[in-house]
């Protein structure tokens, strides 16, 4: 087999010439001959303004068809693409560009507000996602190339642009492909090289385990600078000749509901937030009542309501997929009970950019609830302990998936890399002797109680996300080795309720006293702190803990 990703998008394109491929949701629509007229258009461009292959080339903005252009014209030219999340600050967007070095920068007009061009002087040019016109110009070169694009594309392809002109050249395993900038819950974040080995062992994962075939649709809602959602809703389904809906606009439960009603998706990926916020407001509160909790003791009104539960909760995804795949950031217990009771089509995977993303999965039927999958193919995984089924170790990964080292930084590279080619990923974890891999927590998260003991935050949020009106929370040590628990909490439904602030922190006093009775004594919450805004998050939804270790 023909190990190169761009063929899987030179083969795609061809194969599903005319049928639809890219939608911004509410807009327009481009087919697979469009793209690939675009990817060309943007090729003479690149080339008219002296980009030479292996020249880095930044795509900042929200989810669009033109994104996916962009991103796609990069590496089929021979450039290497540098995303960057469109909800990084501006200073971080400039440091990024400034770090990799990018010749050119694709901005989104949102992004585009927001940010100085003065911060980043090596940029020869800023082009404008929306219609790829020239925002910013230091090249000559580049400006005439903007100025005679149609003409230069016409004299190229005098007799109109056919299948037969696609032609992509072919990628080398090692060539370095994308330098993924990490959002960093913990730390700076640091510039993965991600190879095209990595991105083609990804989506030959794809389509070793998922069931899409050409004309299948997508609703893609996870930002697609993060190699999550680049990778599973987006590139697989190119390479596939699927049809992906952009959601360019922020994804609140409401917008996603519509899209998923009216494009009734053949797969959905999602991360846990989105899940969980859906099933606590929508499912949940229908299950909690007097009347349902005495229904559900008599077992054969408790299967015929389960059976309406687990309808309109498909019927709420589309009705129309195959399983829903939950990744990037830990899954309720709760709701992931919920899920498993009623038969629910879903799966949690694992994996981190710096794999690109997958490390491990499992399908909906074979999956064990509380775990995330078994290692994927192409990728071997073990546990640093001497008992990995009962005594929690670091979970190492290594194969095909793994990045090259963080640009221009040999030093934290080697910090994960072992010499054995081990990537260490800084999450704990056990595994059972089927290869089944549960997740306990970070490394850099855990504490140490009075007497040593191993203290996983994660397992005392997870049930304090499930007490009245906690709507985010994550638990600190303080200077004195005692825990406390931030938490944010939900405002609306309490104001909804008439609560006054006073009535809330009753509330959390209460939650504190109930979580302490299941707690040991060495991991007891000794106060609650409530937030007043939203945690800061990742674009994974993670809470970047390390903004909020030092509050009193």
């Amino acid at each position: 087999m023909e190990k190169s990703f761009l063929a899987f998008i030179e083969e795609s394109i061809k194969k599903n010439w005319d049928l639809d491929a890219l939608t911004d949701y509410k807009g327009a629509t481009l087919q697979y001959k469009d793209v690939a007229r675009k990817i060309e258009k943007l090729h003479i461009l690149l080339a008219e303004s002296g980009i030479q292959p292996g020249d880095k080339v930044a795509i900042c903005g929200r989810n669009s068809s033109h994104w996916g252009v962009a991103f796609l014209a990069i590496l089929t030219y021979g450039a290497v693409a540098v995303p960057i999340l469109h909800e990084f600050k501006a200073d971080n967007i400039h440091n990024i560009v400034n770090h990799s070095g990018a010749r050119l920068l694709f901005a989104g007009d949102v992004i585009w507000e927001s940010l100085d061009e003065k911060e980043m002087p090596q940029l020869e040019g800023i082009i404008l996602m929306t219609d790829f016109t020239l925002l910013v110009c230091r090249s000559k070169q580049l400006e005439y190339a903007r100025e005679h694009l149609n003409e230069l594309f016409g004299r190229k392809f005098p007799r109109n642009f056919r299948r037969e002109h696609v032609s992509y050249r072919r990628d080398e395993t090692e060539e370095l492909a994308v330098i993924n900038y990490t959002s960093g819950t913990t730390s700076a974040s640091k510039g993965v090289m991600i190879p095209y080995r990595a991105l083609w062992s990804n989506t030959q994962f794809a389509f070793e385990v998922l069931p899409l075939k050409p004309g299948d649709r997508v609703v893609s809602m996870l930002p697609m600078a993060h190699m999550y959602g680049l990778a599973f809703e987006f590139l697989y389904e190119v390479a596939c000749g699927c049809h992906v809906y952009f959601l360019t606009r922020m994804p609140s439960p409401k917008i996603i509901f519509q899209a998923f009603a009216e494009v009734k998706p053949h797969i959905v990926i999602a991360v846990p937030l989105i899940i969980e916020k859906i099933i606590k407001k929508n499912v949940l509160p229908k299950l909690e009542t007097l009347k349902m909790k005495i229904l559900l003791k008599v077992p054969i009104i408790n299967d015929k309501i389960k059976a309406t539960v687990r309808e309109h909760m498909i019927q709420g995804f589309g009705g129309n997929f195959h399983e829903i795949i939950i990744g990037g950031a830990a899954f309720n217990q709760e709701v992931e009970q919920l899920l498993k009771s009623i038969d629910f089509p879903y799966t949690v995977g694992y994996g981190m950019t710096e794999c690109a993303p997958i490390i491990s999965y499992e399908d909906w039927k074979r999956f064990k609830p509380g775990s995330c999958g078994k290692s994927a193919p192409r990728m071997e995984v073990r546990i640093d302990s001497p008992d990995p089924e009962n005594i929690v170790g670091e979970i190492l990964t290594r194969g095909d998936n793994v990045m090259l080292g963080y640009y221009k930084n040999p030093e934290a590279t080697a910090q994960v890399i072992d010499k054995d080619g081990w990537l260490h990923t800084g999450d704990l974890g056990v595994m059972d002797a089927a290869g089944n891999i549960t997740i306990k927590g970070r490394s850099k998260n855990m504490l140490l109680g009075p007497s040593g003991q191993n203290i996983y935050p994660e397992e005392i949020e997870d049930k304090l996300a499930n007490m009245p009106l906690v709507a985010e929370n994550i638990v600190i040590q303080q200077a004195d080795h005692k825990l406390t628990a931030l938490v944010y909490p939900d405002f609306e439904e309490a104001y909804a309720q008439g609560m006054t602030d006073a009535d809330i922190a009753q509330v959390m006093e209460n939650n504190r006293i109930a979580l302490n009775e299941e707690l040991p004594g060495y991991s007891q919450i000794t106060r609650i702190t409530i937030q007043p805004e939203e945690f800061e998050k990742t674009p994974k939804k993670s809470i970047k803990r390390f903004l909020y270790q030092d509050i009193k």
